[in-house]
């Protein structure tokens, strides 16, 4: 009898303990009920207004009111990813790219998270959400690498990262040319198949599996993304480009728009290597301006279809901004 009580007791035991690897070993996962908008507001002359409250705000889905869950202020601190290109291609204005993230870095609130994430032919989380500035700082300064361009995977790796930040506000800005390799590689795959005078409007850049699981998931969790599109990108820099070659340059900076219009950010072009610090700082101000609202929506149904999303301020002076719609999957 008395062995078997304390058989009975190793083995609760161990349910205990598997119980508990169980528990730590979960994925924390996003609750697809919830809709998660990430808006800015200005006035008519364009600038931001930061001090409203949530009684400002409706927020309509395909016409219909719903009711606002939760609310942050503009001041309330993000976790953001930032995303470094470290692929061939930026070879030869490392120095300036670092220079130009920690000036993004010091644009920040001291609250705000930061993970730093590099992409070339592999993607490295350089270090993870952390606010001690010396780390973030001593990440961007050993970013390095070379070869190909793995950017949307790279994406899919912050999204990763993102999750785990449940409920705080979320953010990524990624610095990168939008040549994504592989897409380029199907990209130039699907022009064979087309005469040179089809080639021009050939491309579908949105009709791309890979960008739009990376617009799913941005949307499940409600994380803004705001490119910085590189200069080696640019289809009109191209030096003595053939058709094919502007078709693709122009597709991938297309998925760039794309990718910022879909979760409620902005792209910003970088035209001359010099403004990028300008343009760094300029996003971190627009992160600065932001409110977040959240509800649940009234229609429920998971039918894959299009959700349009309008969000009024009661001030007709005012303008409010937000990412466009989602699709209920």
């Amino acid at each position: 009898m008395r062995t078997r009580r304390i058989l009975l007791l190793f083995v609760a035991a161990l349910l205990t303990i598997g119980t508990t690897f169980a528990q730590d070993d979960d994925p924390v996962r996003v609750d697809s009920s919830i809709v998660r908008l990430n808006v800015g507001v200005v006035d008519g002359r364009g600038r931001p207004i930061i001090d409203l409250d949530k009684s400002k705000f409706t927020v309509y889905e395909d016409g219909i009111k719903q009711e606002v869950t939760r609310f942050a202020p503009s001041t309330a601190p993000f976790s953001v990813v930032m995303i470094l290109d470290m692929s061939g291609s930026t070879l030869g204005f490392r120095q300036v790219i670092r220079l130009s993230a920690a000036r993004f870095i010091d644009a920040l609130m001291p609250e705000d998270r930061v993970a730093v994430i590099e992409f070339y032919d592999k993607v490295n989380l350089r270090n993870d959400f952390t606010t001690d500035r010396r780390t973030i700082l001593n990440s961007i300064q050993m970013a390095n690498g070379q070869g190909k361009t793995q950017l949307y995977k790279a994406i899919d790796e912050a999204l990763d990262r993102l999750t785990k930040e449940q409920t705080r506000r979320k953010a990524i800005v990624v610095l990168t040319d939008g040549v994504d390799t592989s897409i380029q590689n199907k990209d130039r795959n699907d022009l064979e198949k087309h005469s040179d005078a089809a080639v021009p409007t050939a491309l579908r850049p949105s009709e791309n599996d890979t960008l739009r699981r990376i617009l799913d998931r941005s949307d499940s969790q409600g994380v803004t993304i705001f490119p910085l599109a590189l200069p080696t990108g640019d289809p009109a820099k191209l030096a003595d480009p053939t058709p094919r070659q502007v078709a693709m340059y122009s597709a991938a900076r297309t998925r760039l728009q794309l990718v910022a219009d879909r979760t409620g950010g902005t792209l910003n072009a970088i035209k001359n290597l010099e403004d990028m610090g300008r343009l760094y700082g300029q996003v971190a101000a627009e992160l600065r301006t932001l409110y977040t609202l959240e509800y649940s929506p009234t229609n429920d149904k998971s039918d894959g279809k299009w959700r349009t999303i309008r969000i009024a301020v009661n001030d007709v002076n005012l303008i409010a901004r937000t990412r466009q719609g989602y699709f209920a999957k």
